[in-house]
Parts: structure tokens; C-alpha cells; sequence
């Protein structure tokens, strides 16, 4: 095993709490838990480079994504060149299945640090291609994904196993997965083989003296009023989820309902969490029940847009919002939101109007209107509060720059400022490169001769486009208006036209965008506009799309006079880091490198965001000849003060609460358990069938596994029950059982998508052909109902009068058993229930053999005597004969060329192939005259 020599190494950890950590790291293993903001990667980053500067180390690096592969790749890149260490290799990424197996084994030969994704680690330890004995470490990011039927767990499995001395580091900065269940942070300890948690809260002794020890980042919190307008409608839209989380609470009396609050409601996951408590009697809820929690996952991104979207945007998204809450053709009032019908709701749609314009106008005004708008339409354009803070804090930013020079501060001179994602980022650059920018014919400010910074020219642009779409959208909502008004009224003539003769196909049907040309809109085919649910829902997909502010890409291109491929040194230069302005949005850890390559000595925070205090501080802390001021902007009352506050309170408690349980938790032994020497035996089996005695092998129970099933959790659960898991690449069957038993699984969704395609038909004929036991799995999901009910919407899609257009899916698995008798269905609630079941069908059987496996579909000769590769069409002709069962059409295949010969066969040749009964009916049925049965006399 390669060494795991601690060489000195250079560290870039400042900070003593980070020193701590490293410390503890590099003398046992743990789990480190540590808030946001603090630092994770580079603490993770000094680990992997102390290891890498050593050399003759085989390091794995698990659960590590895309970006985070990108900052911690550079980094050891940095440590390298900075400790000039010899023996130092970086990172090397082993993340695609177009890596061919040559070359990782060559790869894992040479040693180094590894992030492998996990669906590829597994294959390779299983496969042997890489022997976790020859591992130095193993490492691994977000452990709080590593939940028992995770690929993660079945890693650590398997490399603790094998190899009891390589060191395992897990971290983590999400506290709050870990205090969710019974003994949260035991089972999690368990999952991950590790026996000590160290948690690292913000309010840690040690990192609270490392952070406020030293000079402190100066922060200036800018508390912003809402508009009037603006706290209406968050009022009425909070309004609206109290009362649909009381409809919740009335209609689901027998469920946990703890977290069902409005303070809750403002959190991300709200509405995945009372979807994953519902999940189990999902077939059970009304529907009323299950449309208001998708409310609540409307009414959460109403709440987002509400302070994200400018005015014009905000407005033009409830116009859709309204759009598709419209009944659809044949459906009752009953069958829309319930929020709708609330004041509140009024509320909201009147006060999103008043923000834009004023002024008595129609649908029919915006239809009919042209390039201008519509008459008695008065603009008001309400902007944001913050934009005008921002600009204020960008004055003050220049007046302090100019009075307060700092000689000796190695920080730059530009101005973070940072948001909450791309949409907002995009809408301050477009603000700050217009907001001295005045519309034609508007007169200058008044009085001290400065123009005081506006958003007037940019909205008057929202405006503008937002006149030219609501035109387009009114015509076409006018058009499902009245198709949908045909529909319920049942007339006949739109019986007539929606039929096969006058109906083009889908995928022939053209869609109609807001911007395009609407001359011909309401009448897309030659009767009308919209038929079904499914053509209506396609145009609010469309008009939908129209909501990215693309507004700011036409100025940039009307701004563009000249072709500047000429001289092209006269237009590009390096910034100047002293004037340069960056938006950049709020990305978590890549937030520490957009610090230190900018160094900022300004940094606005446009929105809360606590991780990023922290990381300012951690900045602030590192790097002492440095200074930071921050402007820390919030809307006074509104949510999202209350959601930052509320996931400060909700860490500061997970970590309390786990640090109450780490107190009481005992110590976990996962040594014993592990021993591969108790697991030598086959376990006896006192099943005893048919007087059978009882049974020892040395032979371990086997399965072989098609290499894509590892995206599933089955393949770790059946290495828990101390199944061998074989990883192949089949091409019949996913799971191999014995020689006998091939299953092919299919979760439900997965099945209907099967069912669509025709795809499973010809997966089942393959197993039909090679093996006798051919079965078909449909496994749910662990925590949802045991029933197809759910899934009822997805496998049949209705027509307008509500009748099923296609067969259920309970139907489609009847036409499928008929069309292969042989095959045998199972039925299973859980990835748990089915390591249970496939446990019980190898009980007393052979072990199958996994070039044999491979080799089956591809080599037709590989078939076994009694299954041949014959066509699937003949044998069922052959099963409907008279006289044929199994074993007779297996003979028949065997010894007759073709349907014509067998039935040219006289009985005693047939007889020596079947037997003289089956010869007798056979002979019969190819040689009795039809006319016999009908009575018609003189006929042969």
C-alpha cells in the first residue's frame, strides 16, 4: 500500500480554527462539520496538498462537483508552485464514462489525487479494476448526502472492507440534513464509518476569537422601505399561504404538521417537504389538496419575483400566471386555485397593475392598439427602492475614495457588488449603464446642476416591449377564451373539426410567441386556435418564455456603429482595477475566489446572504493590510429579511442540537461487522424444500448487475445483505439472478416511458429467448403510496371530453403478460423490499456466471439446448396449436424447419418428435376440414 508519509507543507491557514482542523485532520479520522462561509475547500485543499507534496499516494477525492473540482484543481495547482514540491501531481478528474478502462487503470497505477464521480468509483472497486487496498485515503465532500442507499455509503462499504488502515475524511457545510429523523448524527456516523463528529458552528470558541480577534470588515447596514404598492402585494400573497397551509391543515388531520407555518413557508424547500410527507397518501388526497400545494410552490416564486423583477416584468409574469389559471376547455370553476378567489388575490393583480400604469384599459384596448398606447393609459413605472440606495452608495463609495486614500492598503479599488443570481445581475448592469441616461424630450434635474441618477429611460424600454407583447398575448388569450367557451358548450361543429380529418399532427402544430406576427393567430388551423388543454398549455409555455429581460442585449447592439475588427488595439485594453465595478452573483465557495482575485475595497451586498458575511470576514481576518467596507442592503419588514434571519436561527439551531446529541451518542463499532472472514460461509440455509438437506458453500451468493443500474440504490442494498454484486455490461436484462432468473427493472416512471416507446417489449422477447425464468420488476419508491393511482395522469392522456385517448397502464401490463405468458411480473414497494425478494429467489440455486451473461445477446449461439434464439412470432404460432405446450414447441423448433414442413409431417413422424397424443392433436388440427364443422355436405 502506498505510504502515507506526513511531510512538512507550506499551509494558506491563517486563521486558528483552520489550523485546528488541519491538525485534528492529519492525526485521525472525522467528520468535520463546519458552518457556512467559513473556508471548507480551503481546509480541504491544504489536506489533499499535504498528501499530493508527499508523493507515492493514491488519494480519492468523492461527491466533489463541477465548480468545486474547478477551485480546488487550481488551488493545489497554486500550492505546488508556491511549496515547489517535486513530488506533486494536482488533481486529476476521472468523471466520464468515455474514459476508457486502460487508461484509469494506468491512471490509479501512477498514483496521485483523484475526484472520481461515484456511479464510476463503484464500478471500478467492484469490477477490481481498482483494489481498494492499494487506496491511501479516501475523502468526501457534502456528506450529507451520504444517506444509506446513497452510492456514497456503498463506497465507504466496500473501501472499508477491504482496507482497514487508509485514512477517511468527511465534510461537510449543511448542518441541517444532520437533525432531521431519530439519532440523526449516529445513523449519519454509521453511513459514513466514521466514529468522531467535530462541528464547527459559527459561535465556536475558537472561531469566534479568529474572526472578531483581529481587525473586523467595517459593515454598514442599509435598512430599504418598500413601496406602499409593494408591501400590498406581499401582505396579500402571505395572505394567500396562510390560508391555503390551513386548507392543508384541515384536509390532512392525521399528518405531522409541525413545520406547517407561514415563518417555514418562506424557506426553499417548503413545498418538497409537505410533498415528501404526502407522498405516502398521495393517492388519497383530494384534488383540491394536491392543487394547493402546488399553489404554495406558485405563490413562494411570486414572493421571489415580487423583489427580484422590476415593476414591468413582475406585472407581465401575473398576466401569465392569471393566463393559466383560466379554466381549461370542459373543467368548472371548482377545478381552479383556491387563492384566486381571496381579496388577497385581487389584491395582488390590482396593486402589480397600479406599479406600471394608471388609467381605465381594456384587453380590447391592448388587442386593438398599434405601435402606440392604447389611449387613457397613464405610466407610473415604479422602481426600486434599492436602485436608488445603490446609486447613493456608489456616490458615497467615490466621495470616500477621494477624501480617505489609503497608501498602505494592498487592496484594489473596485466595487463588489453581489446578488442573488444571473436575473438580478443582468438588471443592475442595465441600470447602472442607464441611469444617466434621460428620455428624449425629459428635462435635467434642477438645482445644485448634478442629475440625479434614474431608471426613467430603462423602464420606459420595459414599457415598451411589455405594450408590444400584452397586444400579441391579449389576441391569443381572446382566441382560448373563445375556443375554450366551443369546447364546453359541446358544439358539434368543433366536434367535427377536432377530429382526425381537419387535426394536424402535434408535432406539426405551430406554436405562437408573443413577439412574433399575430395576424394570423386566431386561427392557426383553418377552424380555430386552441382545442385542448395540451395546445393551451403549450401557448402559456411560450408566452412564458418571453419573461427574460432580454432588453439590455438590443441596446447593447443599437449601440454598435462600427465594425471594430480594424485596429484592434485601439479597443482593448486591461481594466483598471481602481475603476472597475463587478456584479457577480452569490455562488457559495467560488465566492472566495472572486475575493481574492478582485480584492475589493468596496463590497455592496444587494442582497442577505449569510455565507457570505462569513466569508468576508474570513477575507478580512486572512488578510490584515487589507481593508473591506460593506454595504449591507435589506428591505425593511419584507421576506427577505425574514428568510435571512430565519436560516441564521435555523443553523445556529442544528448545530445546537447536534451538539447536544454528540454528548449523548455512543460510540459506534463498525470493525466487527466488517470482517470479510464472517462472511466466508454462505449462510446455511434451513429452508428445507422437497426434503432437500442442508446446504454449506464457500461460495459467496452472486449478482450480476448491468453497470447502468448503479444509478439506483438496489445494487448497494444487495451488498449489504452480503451479496457479491457483479458489474457487467448486459445487454439482456438488467440483473442476473441465477443461470435461470433475468430481471429487467423498471421503476414506474421508468415503465411508462417503456410502454411509450414499445422499448420493453423487445427487452422482455430478449429474455424470453435465453433464459427460462425471465421476470419483469416494478419497484416504487420507498416512501411513496404502493399504487399505480398517481401515476394515472401520466399514462393516460385525455381528449376534451375527458376520455382516456390510450390504455392505463394497468392495461398495457395485461396486454403485455398475454403477449408473453412465460413472463413473471414482480411487485415491489421499496428498493428494500426487492434486495429482500431477490435474497429469497437465490436460496437453493445456482450461481450465475458472468461471461455467459455478457456473451447473451450478442452471441446467438449462446443459447442454451431448451432455449434457442428462435423469433418470438413463431413460438407463439407454435403455442396456439392443438397439443403444444412448452416442451413440445421447444422439440417442434428443434427438430422441424418451418410451419409449412410441420404441417406436411405425417402423425408417426410426428410422434417421434412430440408423442403419439400430441402427434394425434396436431395432425388433427392441419388436417380437419372446416366445412365438417359447418355442416356442408359434399365438401372435402
Amino acid at each position: 500500500m502506498p505510504s502515507d508519509e506526513k511531510a512538512p507543507v507550506k499551509l494558506s491557514l491563517p486563521l486558528e480554527f483552520q489550523q485546528d482542523i488541519f491538525k485534528e485532520l492529519r492525526e485521525e479520522d472525522e467528520l468535520v462539520l463546519l458552518a457556512r462561509g467559513l473556508g471548507l475547500l480551503r481546509i480541504v485543499t491544504n489536506l489533499l496538498h499535504a498528501y499530493d507534496a508527499a508523493g507515492n499516494n493514491l488519494i480519492l477525492l468523492v461527491g466533489a462537483d463541477e465548480r468545486e473540482n474547478v477551485w480546488i484543481g487550481e488551488a493545489l495547482a497554486e500550492h505546488a508552485a508556491v511549496s515547489l514540491a517535486p513530488k506533486a501531481r494536482g488533481l486529476s478528474l476521472v468523471n466520464t464514462d468515455l474514459m476508457s478502462v486502460g487508461t484509469r487503470e494506468k491512471l490509479y497505477a501512477q498514483g496521485g489525487i483523484f475526484s472520481i464521480t461515484s456511479r464510476i468509483l463503484i464500478v471500478d472497486f467492484l469490477s477490481g479494476l481498482l483494489n481498494p487496498e492499494t487506496v491511501t485515503g479516501l475523502v468526501v465532500l457534502h456528506a450529507e448526502k451520504v444517506i444509506a442507499t446513497s452510492l456514497e455509503a456503498f463506497i465507504i462499504r466496500i473501501y472499508r472492507q477491504k482496507n482497514k488502515v487508509g485514512f477517511l475524511k468527511a465534510f461537510s457545510d449543511a448542518p441541517e440534513p444532520f437533525t432531521t429523523g431519530f439519532s440523526p448524527l449516529s445513523n449519519m456516523m454509521k453511513n459514513l464509518f466514521l466514529q468522531k463528529p467535530s462541528l464547527y458552528p459559527r459561535f465556536h470558541v475558537t472561531v469566534a476569537k479568529s474572526l472578531e480577534g483581529r481587525k473586523k470588515a467595517e459593515v454598514i447596514e442599509l435598512e430599504v422601505p418598500m413601496t406602499d404598492a409593494m408591501r400590498d402585494i406581499q401582505n396579500a400573497v402571505l395572505e394567500c399561504v396562510e390560508v391555503s397551509i390551513s386548507e392543508l391543515r384541515k384536509s390532512n388531520s392525521g399528518i405531522e404538521m409541525e413545520d406547517w407555518t407561514l415563518d417555514s413557508a418562506l424557506h426553499r424547500n417548503f413545498d418538497t417537504i409537505i410533498r415528501r410527507q404526502l407522498d405516502p397518501v398521495w393517492h388519497r388526497t383530494s384534488f383540491k389538496t394536491r392543487q394547493v400545494v402546488r399553489d404554495l410552490t406558485l405563490l413562494r416564486t411570486i414572493l421571489h419575483a415580487l423583489l427580484a423583477y422590476d415593476a414591468v416584468n413582475f406585472n407581465k409574469y401575473l398576466d401569465t400566471v392569471l393566463a393559466a389559471s383560466q379554466p381549461s376547455p370542459g373543467s368548472t370553476k371548482q377545478n381552479q386555485s383556491p387563492w384566486l378567489f381571496l381579496d388577497a388575490a385581487d389584491t395582488i393583480f390590482t396593486a402589480a397593475k397600479r406599479r406600471v400604469y394608471t388609467g381605465k384599459v381594456t384587453n380590447a384596448d391592448f388587442a386593438n392598439s398599434t405601435n402606440a398606447a392604447p389611449e387613457g393609459l397613464e405610466p407610473v413605472l415604479e422602481e426600486f427602492p434599492k436602485w436608488n440606495q445603490l446609486a447613493e452608495v456608489l456616490q458615497e463609495i467615490e466621495q470616500d475614495a477621494y477624501l480617505n486614500p489609503s497608501f498602505q492598503d494592498t487592496s484594489n479599488g473596485s466595487i463588489l457588488i453581489m446578488c442573488g443570481d444571473q436575473g438580478t445581475c443582468r438588471q443592475l448592469r442595465e441600470y447602472l449603464q442607464t441611469m444617466y441616461v434621460r428620455p428624449e424630450g425629459d428635462n435635467p434635474d434642477q438645482g445644485d446642476g448634478e442629475e440625479e441618477p434614474s431608471a426613467r429611460f430603462m423602464m420606459r424600454r420595459k414599457l415598451r416591449n411589455y405594450l408590444e407583447w400584452k397586444r400579441d398575448f391579449t389576441r391569443v388569450s381572446s382566441a382560448l377564451f373563445t375556443e375554450n367557451q366551443k369546447a364546453i358548450n359541446g358544439s358539434t361543429e368543433q366536434r367535427v373539426h377536432s377530429g382526425k380529418a381537419s387535426r394536424p399532427p402535434p408535432n406539426k402544430r405551430r406554436r405562437m410567441r408573443g413577439g412574433g406576427n399575430v395576424a394570423s393567430g386566431p386561427t392557426r388551423s383553418e377552424s380555430g386556435a386552441v382545442r385542448t388543454a395540451g395546445d393551451r398549455e403549450a401557448h402559456i409555455a411560450s408566452l412564458m418564455a418571453e419573461l427574460q429581460p432580454t432588453e439590455i442585449e438590443a441596446l447593447q447592439k443599437s449601440e454598435i456603429g462600427v465594425d471594430p475588427l480594424d485596429n484592434m488595439e485601439d479597443y482593448y485594453e486591461l481594466f483598471d482595477m481602481n475603476e472597475l465595478i463587478v456584479v457577480h452573483p452569490y455562488e457559495g465557495d467560488m465566492d472566495e475566489h472572486v475575493l481574492e482575485e478582485t480584492k475589493p475595497r468596496y463590497v455592496i451586498m444587494y442582497e442577505p446572504d449569510a455565507a457570505f458575511i462569513r466569508r468576508i470576514e474570513v477575507y478580512r481576518s486572512s488578510h490584515m493590510d487589507r481593508t473591506v467596507k460593506v454595504f449591507f442592503m435589506y428591505y425593511s419588514g419584507s421576506v427577505e429579511e425574514q428568510r435571512y434571519l430565519s436560516a441564521v436561527r435555523r443553523e445556529k439551531d442544528a448545530f445546537t442540537r447536534l451538539i447536544r446529541e454528540r454528548g449523548n451518542m455512543a460510540i459506534t463499532l463498525t470493525s466487527a461487522a466488517l470482517d470479510p472472514q464472517e462472511s466466508f460461509l454462505r449462510t446455511i440455509n434451513t429452508r428445507i424444500a422437497g426434503g432437500g438437506r442442508l446446504t454449506a458453500t464457500a461460495q459467496p451468493p452472486r449478482v450480476i448487475v448491468d453497470v447502468r443500474e448503479f444509478r439506483s440504490s438496489l445494487p448497494s442494498l444487495l451488498h449489504g445483505r452480503s451479496i457479491v454484486v457483479v458489474p457487467c455490461m448486459l445487454t439482456v436484462g438488467d440483473y442476473v439472478l441465477t443461470p435461470q432468473i433475468c430481471i429487467e427493472r423498471k421503476s414506474v416512471r421508468d415503465l411508462i416511458g417503456s410502454f411509450a416507446n414499445g422499448r420493453l417489449f423487445n427487452q422482455v422477447e430478449s429474455m424470453m429467448e435465453h433464459y427460462k425464468s425471465p421476470m419483469l420488476l416494478i419497484e416504487f419508491d420507498q416512501n411513496k403510496s404502493f399504487t399505480l393511482e398517481p401515476f394515472s395522469d401520466l399514462s393516460a392522456p385525455t381528449t376534451t371530453a375527458g376520455l382516456a385517448a390510450t390504455p392505463d397502464l394497468q392495461s398495457k401490463i395485461v396486454m403485455l403478460t398475454l403477449a408473453f405468458p412465460r413472463l413473471k411480473i414482480i411487485w415491489s414497494s421499496s428498493p428494500y423490499q426487492t434486495a429482500e425478494i431477490f435474497s429469497e429467489l437465490k436460496k437453493q440455486a445456482d450461481e450465475p456466471d458472468p461471461l455467459k451473461a455478457v456473451q447473451l445477446g450478442l452471441d446467438p449461439s449462446m443459447a442454451g439446448d431448451e432455449l434457442r434464439s428462435f423469433g418470438q412470432v413463431t413460438q407463439d404460432m407454435l403455442r396456439v396449436i392443438p397439443g403444444v405446450n412448452d416442451k413440445v414447441a421447444t422439440n417442434i423448433t428443434l427438430e422441424v424447419e418451418n410451419i409449412v414442413e410441420l404441417a406436411n409431417m405425417e402423425e408417426k413422424e410426428l410422434a417421434t418428435v412430440v408423442g403419439t397424443e400430441a402427434a394425434r392433436r396436431i395432425h388433427r388440427f392441419f388436417n380437419k376440414s372446416l366445412f365438417d364443422d359447418i355442416g356442408v355436405p359434399g365438401m372435402v
